[in-house]
């Protein structure tokens, strides 16, 4: 194992949860509060922010995603792909979990939900829009929150890194072209221009400026690195809550004429939560996996990478759109449902571990 690998491990092993990310639904729900009253009482200034554009990219929203995305994806160390053989069954559980059942899900309970059983108290006119808000959000495996998710649960912290850096590197490629085919099945037709912007500009190019800033700062010491990190973990807070601020202003009419469009955009999300986590747990159990391993694959599987899903769709369907406001639910109940995931894996290992100890392979 490299050396950066193995620091980068014992990192993911003690990641703290901090006071932001225990409390992040109460700053998402005080945003919503600030941004409609904002959007209510001042809208020019929010109205002129939302036509800065240039190629349907909204640039202070681009600008303020980037802020939030890299010091995330500066997490994540490529050379940890080297260990993917390790637990290569756990691995297999996260790629068919992430890539193949979750998008599918998803886009089923959107239709099921948003088309059929919620379709008459929503607005008509942008049921295609929420449908395409969810579908993103379950295209976006998470990236930074599973650290703490996996450290919470006992997670073996280089499996929980080797998954991240392959999911990472395989979004760069998948997630364009999942998110048009599923779509394209919904009905909902986006422009593919658009579509490969919004990747070239929210993963390709964080990515790259991401490894190699991370590349330098290592070179100049850990301590460095951690410093640096560490101060731009706080501008990607203020990046978030200010995009969060931004959307609400936007999206702040419709939630006062509707107030539980939150609450009915929430319960496909929620569905989507408990089944993935639950089919990835119960999977890496039957193929004999440790239950180190089978945590942070659940988990992974449970959350999003919401940052980018806000992003994609801010570009592709508009501030004001029900895709911008359907992945932000995703970020309002976020942590209060992956902690009570964390609960349940932790109560269940004994039942876990009986299991294997039962004769599984």
């Amino acid at each position: 194992m490299s050396a950066q690998c193995e620091v980068a491990g014992k990192q993911a092993a003690g990641v703290p949860m901090n006071l932001f990310e225990r409390w992040l639904t109460l700053w998402v729900a005080l945003c919503i509060l600030v941004g409609i009253g904002l959007g209510r009482f001042f809208p020019a200034p929010f109205q002129f922010l939302g036509r800065l554009e240039v190629a349907q990219v909204n640039l202070p929203v681009g600008v303020l995603i980037w802020v939030m995305i890299i010091p995330m994806l500066m997490k994540i160390d490529f050379g940890a792909l080297g260990q993917v053989r390790s637990h290569w069954k756990g691995i297999g559980v996260t790629l068919f979990i992430n890539w193949a059942v979750k998008p599918i899900s998803m886009a089923l309970l959107a239709w099921i939900f948003i088309r059929q059983v919620f379709a008459p108290w929503l607005p008509a006119e942008q049921l295609d829009s929420y449908v395409a808000g969810l579908i993103l959000l379950a295209a976006a495996p998470c990236t930074a929150m599973v650290f703490v998710w996996s450290r919470l649960t006992g997670g073996d912290p280089y499996f929980t890194l080797t998954q991240v850096a392959l999911n990472d590197a395989i979004m760069i490629a998948a997630f364009a072209p999942i998110v048009a085919l599923l779509l394209g099945l919904s009905a909902i037709v986006v422009p593919w221009d658009t579509l490969l912007t919004s990747v070239v500009l929210y993963i390709l190019i964080p990515v790259g400026i991401a490894q190699v800033w991370r590349y330098f700062l290592l070179k100049q010491g850990q301590a460095q690195f951690d410093n640096t990190l560490a101060t731009l973990g706080h501008a990607s807070i203020v990046a978030l809550l200010l995009t969060l601020v931004l959307l609400f202003a936007f999206q702040g009419e419709q939630i006062l004429n509707q107030p539980l469009i939150i609450a009915m955009l929430a319960v496909p999300i929620l569905i989507q939560v408990f089944f993935n986590s639950s089919l990835a747990y119960w999977l890496n159990r039957q193929v004999g996996e440790q239950h180190s391993v089978a945590c942070p694959s659940a988990l992974i599987g449970a959350s999003n990478f919401f940052e980018l899903a806000v992003a994609a769709a801010i570009s592709l369907f508009g501030f004001e759109s029900g895709a911008a406001l359907a992945t932000v639910v995703g970020v309002l109940i976020e942590v209060p449902v992956m902690l009570l995931v964390v609960k349940v894996v932790n109560a269940t290992r004994g039942w876990y571990e009986a299991g294997q100890l039962g004769g599984r392979p």
